[in-house]
């Protein structure tokens, strides 16, 4: 994933429920009830961390009991102490207080967001570690951890978990994802291990992407109770010893024994703000309702349809729809590279506004840029006495069209069916479009020869977009 490319727009939601749901993650919540409850007779060690004879008293304050009771309180202190939430006054005599940040917790849904992201990178810190047993193996006669003996490279496993959130990332708002849905684990192993271009994967790479699910069965058990994740673990059963008889019986073809899991909308938003950092362009819908026009089309330009069609209807919803016509007509004119796909997305954000618009459409018929999708928006919209456009306007128009769905879609198969309609629709329509003067004829030209399956067809394509260029002076 490039942090030069736009990547699809997040639909978020408020910032009042994400900080309600911030403030109930169990990450969260048990660092701020130990922060309230920390007083004068609270102790910690040289590292930060509660003495070992408060650990019950901190669990008992969070209702826990177990086992695993003490390490739990632990952790919600330690988090407490890294978001803020509690100060250490002397580190030698080991005294707290409340910090300036606990007060957070009450102010703005985004300050309580803000305190729950450096909550979040305190577990995702927590999340790259080996497992301590593991650590306390390689711990050296000095007390040092031998990191070699661990197999473990630090920025290498924060970056491999990185790989995967960018990834569900993706797969949460992109289009052809399965959007809120959970996804398979092995999927998202398979999605960082697997090339592109392997066909079937090796016995070598599946068992990485075998060992990539266990890392990451770990990871997300830690990145649950911090709200980022919905998470169903891989089943107990699949790790047994073959020898060892499953407790029940068990169905080899159900995916989600494997694992399943999915951004909560709080994750969804925290990850959005780490990629901002990490300097992604990772839009958000809703980004553009307060700019003009201009920042409207160029904006959505790369959108997917839905995220443009959603963005689309914000912007509208802040304008009378005469004005926003006008507004959308001025910024569409224009002939740079970019210009095509700026009309195409006028055209489809016209389609959302009303009957109120008609005079703003009438105003560019003889537009030679514009005039052709209004007599279009006109004639949807049942107006009447619509001129008939002349023919250069005609040609120009589907020479723009092309060319805006050659920048949205490449070579689509939708695109491939335009191509081919225009060819068997207009007779002799090379001999005409090669001297459209748009600055895109000649590309346009090109691709049509690309795309159309009938090699006579395409032969004329290609001829006539040589003539183009010729014209045109390349």
């Amino acid at each position: 994933m490039s942090d030069s490319s736009t990547l699809p727009p997040a639909r978020l939601r408020p910032e009042a429920e994400l900080a309600r749901a911030a403030l109930s993650a169990p990450v969260l919540a048990r660092a701020a009830r130990l922060a309230r409850w920390a007083g004068p007779d609270t102790r910690v060690d040289a590292g930060g961390g509660l003495v070992e004879e408060q650990l019950p008293a901190a669990a008992e304050q969070l209702g826990l009991s177990g086992d695993d009771a003490a390490a739990y309180a632990s952790e919600a202190w330690r988090i407490a102490v890294d978001t803020g939430l509690v100060e250490i006054t002397d580190e030698e005599a080991g005294t707290v207080t409340a910090g300036e940040d606990l007060a957070l917790l009450t102010g703005s849904p985004q300050d309580v967001l803000g305190v729950w992201l450096t909550a979040l990178e305190a577990v995702l810190a927590d999340a790259s570690v080996p497992d301590l047993d593991d650590l306390v193996d390689a711990m050296a006669e000095g007390g040092e951890v031998d990191l070699s003996s661990l197999d473990w490279d630090p920025d290498a496993e924060s970056e491999f978990l990185d790989g995967v959130l960018g990834n569900l990332y993706l797969l949460t708002v992109g289009e052809d994802g399965p959007g809120d849905a959970p996804v398979p684990l092995p999927a998202l192993a398979a999605s960082v291990i697997v090339p592109s271009d392997m066909g079937e994967p090796s016995n070598e790479v599946l068992e990485q992407v075998s060992d990539a699910m266990m890392r990451l069965d770990d990871q997300f058990r830690l990145l649950e109770p911090v709200g980022l994740v919905e998470y169903q673990p891989v089943d107990e059963a699949l790790m047994a010893d073959a020898d060892e008889e499953p407790a029940a019986p068990v169905d080899e073809a159900d995916v989600t024994r494997y694992g399943m899991v999915r951004l909560t909308p709080l994750g969804l938003y925290g990850l959005r703000a780490r990629l901002l950092d990490a300097g992604f362009d990772a839009p958000a819908v809703g980004d553009l309702a307060d700019k003009g026009a201009d920042a409207l089309l160029d904006g959505t330009a790369p959108f997917p349809p839905a995220a443009a069609h959603a963005e689309t209807e914000l912007w509208l919803a802040g304008r009378g729809p005469l004005d926003a016509a006008r507004e959308l007509l001025a910024a569409a004119r224009g002939l740079d590279p970019g210009a095509p796909l700026r009309r195409l997305r006028c055209q489809q954000a016209l389609s959302l506004v009303g009957a109120e618009a008609e005079p703003a459409l009438r105003e560019v018929l003889d537009d030679a840029e514009l005039g052709g999708l209004a007599r279009v928006w006109l004639t949807e919209h049942g107006a009447r006495d619509v001129p008939a456009p002349p023919q250069e306007m005609v040609f120009w128009l589907t020479i723009d069209t092309v060319a805006a769905q050659l920048a949205a879609e490449g070579n689509s198969e939708e695109l491939r069916a335009l191509v081919e309609g225009l060819a068997q629709q207009h007779s002799g329509f090379f001999d005409t479009a090669w001297r459209v003067e748009h600055p895109a004829t000649p590309d346009v030209l090109e691709a049509m020869g690309r795309l159309h399956p009938d090699k006579k067809i395409a032969k004329e394509a290609r001829k006539a977009a040589f003539k183009a260029r010729s014209q045109q002076g390349g």
